[in-house]
């Protein structure tokens, strides 16, 4: 195999909240307006940024971290996206030099130049002093260049392009104006599927960039080859079942490549809709807000005692945050509306208006040792005693517990497949 090229950015910015989707979905629709084949990478766990940029760029979005995805996962994936496309761009996390890993050092990794985004409502001339620093902090960054966000006008605009240094590209600007912003709630930007006005939110956002600068590809990057990678387990015959709706929907499109590519048949189902479960010898439950939905999921007591038959049967299911908090007796918003849930799992969940944990996760089992992230507002209590407590890399108190009956296996932490698909195997298999 040898290396691909292909003009490549990782959108930054100097802390969460600066509009790195907005900018990454906006410069997605801008290119594949013009007919060329954009590939979009979300750094780091999330599962609701990647809905909107796949709308924007027409890809599957998937993830590339140096911690939970690693580095030779990631080198495949950005390997093969530089075989088909003609632009390949990456959502940072938070802040550019924020976490370890950073987005910073995933740059520096595999050389991508990084496009800061500045959020410049309330400046002028010090916009070039924070672009300058971040570019210069790190020796050795690869940074193309800033791109100014909720400017107040086409003057402003214009004053933060002129006070910039020569070494930094100026690469556009967009209004303050809602019809370009994405709307956000407690977990963060409303799902795709729930915006009837996505596309012309995308369109938008994509001409104001294009008014804003002349939009010329950037650099080819080089893409090293990827090592080979390993026979997967075998789920060859095993039809799992996938919940997949408006209250679960948090999946890594990873995920589903892996089942697949160990030869599992997936099929989808509704817990909102279907009062049955279709015929399937193991179930994933993923997380999503069935808080937001709980009168719906209380009210459907066939869907109820069709996964209660499934756990009695002895059949595997995997639940993983939202998922798990619909196996509980009851599921309580943040408001005091409280809803009877599955009760596979003895205990309850009420939903809080603060964060209750967000942190990377390892956890080891038996079959082997998966990473993935929790981040949840609601609040367990439980009798059932902890099979496994996850540990996080950047010394965070957070160890979320790992619950086991039977073959039923849940968790707050959403498990990302391919960093140990023998163990992510083993949660679907036949006994």
């Amino acid at each position: 195999m040898n290396a691909r090229a292909c003009p490549a950015l990782l959108i930054s910015a100097s802390a969460s909240g600066q509009g790195k989707t907005t900018v990454t979905a906006a410069l997605a629709r801008a290119y594949s307006r013009r007919g060329l084949k954009v590939r979009v990478f979300k750094c780091g766990p999330d599962f609701l940024d990647p809905t909107i940029l796949a709308r924007a760029s027409g890809s599957t979005v998937y993830q590339i971290d140096l911690w939970m995805i690693g580095e030779s996962e990631s080198r495949r994936l950005l390997w093969e996206a530089a075989g088909e496309a003609d632009l390949i761009l990456v959502e940072g996390v938070m802040g550019l030099y924020d976490g370890q890993p950073s987005a910073a050092d995933l740059a520096c990794r595999f050389e991508i130049p990084v496009l800061t985004i500045i959020d410049a409502g309330a400046m002028a001339q010090t916009f070039a002093a924070i672009a300058h620093g971040l570019a210069t902090y790190r020796p050795g960054l690869p940074m193309a260049g800033v791109l100014a966000n909720r400017v107040g006008s086409v003057r402003h605009g214009e004053i933060l392009r002129d006070c910039l240094p020569p070494s930094l590209r100026w690469f556009g600007a967009l209004p303050r104006t809602h019809e370009a912003q994405l709307p956000s709630r407690h977990l963060g930007l409303v799902q795709a599927s729930e915006l009837n006005d996505l596309d012309a939110r995308l369109d938008a956002a994509a001409d104001a960039l294009e008014a804003s600068v002349s939009m010329a590809l950037p650099e080819p990057v080089s893409f090293a080859p990827p090592a080979l990678r390993p026979a997967a387990p075998c789920l060859a015959g095993v039809r799992i079942g996938i919940a997949h709706d408006a209250a679960f929907a948090f999946l890594y499109s990873s995920n589903v490549d892996e089942l697949r590519r160990m030869g599992a048949e997936l099929v989808y189902f509704s817990p909102l809709a279907d009062e049955t479960l279709p015929e399937v010898d193991s179930l994933y439950l993923p997380g999503g807000y069935p808080e937001l939905h709980i009168a719906r999921l209380a009210a459907n007591a066939g869907m109820k005692a069709a996964i209660r038959a499934h756990h009695a049967a002895g059949k595997p299911i995997l639940a993983e945050c939202g998922g798990m908090l619909y196996l509980l007796d009851a599921l309580t918003d943040k408001h005091g509306t409280s809803g009877a849930m599955v009760g596979l799992l003895p205990g309850e969940a009420h939903m809080q208006t603060r964060l209750a944990a967000l942190a990377l996760q390892s956890v080891t089992l038996a079959e082997g040792t998966l990473r993935g992230h929790t981040f949840h507002h609601s609040v367990l209590q439980t009798s059932v005693a902890a099979f496994a407590r996850g540990e996080c890399p950047n010394h965070r108190r957070v160890a979320e517990a790992v619950y086991r009956s039977g073959r039923l296996t849940a968790s707050y932490i959403h498990f990302y497949f391919a960093s140990d698909l023998q163990a992510a195997a083993a949660f679907f298999a036949h006994d």
